[in-house]
């Protein structure tokens, strides 16, 4: 047997050269920082559209939970929302939301059937971002937040194997 030779090619970092500052196109240093002073600004009104979507969330949980048959209409409601909740998390400090909601709709992609335990791992995934914003945990929240990630992980691999 020929023996294998492992090459590793680092190619060259250039986005900095294209983007660069101080020039016609460059990254403009004064307007990214006003774009994050809006961000921070909006974290107030963040938390006024998540309890909106966890509504939403528990509205279309309450359609999968009642319906009989395939249930992907309903779950696909489930996964619309979770895909706003997971879109939003992170851009205004709860990425615990954003990993949350990804492992929510990772679950539901990847789910061939939908039985009576994957509706269960929708619910228990939805109590948990309801946990997040009424623990106020930002960021990945500490301990906690890894135990309750690793948790519904281990769910959601359960359920995919």
């Amino acid at each position: 047997m020929a023996e294998d030779k492992l090459e590793v090619i680092n190619p060259p970092n250039t986005l900095k050269q294209k983007v660069g500052t101080g020039r016609p196109g460059a990254v403009d240093l004064e307007a990214l920082q006003r774009a994050e002073e809006v961000i921070i600004c909006m974290t107030d009104s963040y938390l006024d559209w998540v309890v909106e979507d966890l509504k939403k969330i528990d509205q279309a949980y309450a359609k999968l939970e009642a319906a009989t048959g395939d249930r992907k209409e309903e779950m696909e409601a489930v996964f619309d929302v979770s895909h706003d909740i997971k879109g939003q998390g992170g851009t205004f400090g709860y990425d615990l939301m954003t990993a949350i909601a990804t492992e929510l709709c990772r679950l539901i992609e990847r789910t061939d059937k939908i039985g009576d335990q994957e509706v269960e791992a929708v619910k228990l995934h939805i109590a948990s971002l309801k946990l997040v914003i009424g623990e106020d945990m930002k960021g990945q929240g500490g301990k906690a937040g890894e135990e309750m990630l690793s948790g519904l992980q281990q769910v959601c691999e359960k359920l995919l194997t």
